[in-house]
């Protein structure tokens, strides 16, 4: 596997791409994270030090609710982190992700999302790495911290060739690769469309036993529904197989839109039997929106593990108050 950065390579469009992304997204998220950059990874480098009684500047929702309960004083818990941790992004950029059917494809969707996330969590000290899939695994990038690291980061993954060769994904290759590669507790994103043959839900499963993993699912909307647009050669990424369909016959659209569910379906039970976390991406989604909603997501649910969500009966009517 090759590690290191191509001679010819050319940084300005990896340069100009971070700075957008430093701009239009990473500048507001850190607004809306508001320092709590743990909610991106979730159950990792964290351990129970002590507890101690509530000061008028603690954060609320460190506090321990039942040894509140227990003894009628409040009490917060304290922290301490590791600071070996790192996030790996296990990205498939295999033929299938360069699929787009508007002005983004799932290739460059995939890219803004590692570079967001990445330049989001070096900033405020912790490390990145990445393992890239093509064909096979074929690049890795140990995990470092720093601007520059990200830049070459995406920058590496520029310099794919533009439409990879055709071949039948094999996703399980990556998460394998991943489980012998990333050593120690990590947060791992797969970033990945998972239009792969079956056998990768193992790997996920096992990867997730040792790791904090979430998928990343890459798409667009042409995947689940067609339009009325005649007739259509369609081209097999995967295998380069291509077929001319109707796609003005209704019956048509509606086994289409019928067998994407379908697998979009299996797709969601497998990541959910895997016990991982799901970020859905398509090539028209807004990726300020997507990643705010997924922090904000499991931000409510660590509440929810920690006893520190408010009860029931409060969360359903937010003016409701204590007595």
């Amino acid at each position: 596997m090759n590690s290191k950065v191509p001679p010819a390579a050319d940084a300005s469009d990896s340069d100009a791409l971070l700075r957008r992304l430093e701009w239009t997204v990473i500048r507001r998220l850190d607004g809306l994270l508001q320092g709590d950059y743990r909610t991106l990874m979730r159950g990792a480098g964290l351990d129970l030090a002590d507890l101690r009684e509530y000061q008028h500047h603690d954060d609320v929702r460190h506090i321990d609710w039942n040894v509140t309960a227990r003894l009628q004083t409040p009490y917060v818990r304290q922290f301490t982190e590791d600071r070996e941790v790192a996030a790996w992004f296990l990205v498939d950029l295999s033929a299938s992700v360069d699929f787009g059917s508007g002005t983004r494809a799932k290739r460059g969707v995939a890219r803004e999302f590692v570079g967001v996330l990445a330049r989001l969590l070096t900033r405020h000290g912790n490390r990145v790495g990445a393992l890239l899939y093509g064909t096979e695994v074929d690049t890795v990038i140990p995990a470092r911290s720093g601007r520059v690291h990200v830049l070459n980061l995406l920058q590496r993954m520029a310099q794919r060739p533009a439409e990879a060769p055709p071949g039948a994904t094999q996703l399980r290759e990556l998460l394998i690769a991943g489980q012998r590669i990333v050593k120690r507790r990590s947060t791992v994103f797969v970033v990945s469309d998972f239009i792969s043959p079956p056998g990768w839900e193992q790997a996920l499963a096992e990867l997730s036993r040792r790791h904090d993993v979430t998928a990343v699912r890459l798409s667009d909307p042409l995947e689940r529904e067609l339009p009325d647009l005649g007739l259509v050669t369609m081209r097999d990424a995967e295998t380069g197989e291509q077929l001319l369909v109707d796609t003005h016959d209704e019956g048509f659209r509606r086994r289409f839109a019928a067998a994407a569910a379908a697998r979009e379906g299996a797709l969601l039970a497998s990541l959910a039997q895997a016990g991982v976390d799901a970020l859905e991406l398509a090539t028209d989604d807004d990726l300020l929106d997507a990643i705010a909603r997924f922090a904000d997501l499991r931000r409510q649910r660590a509440r929810l593990a920690s006893g520190n969500a408010p009860a029931p009966h409060l969360m359903q009517n937010p003016s409701r108050r204590a007595s």
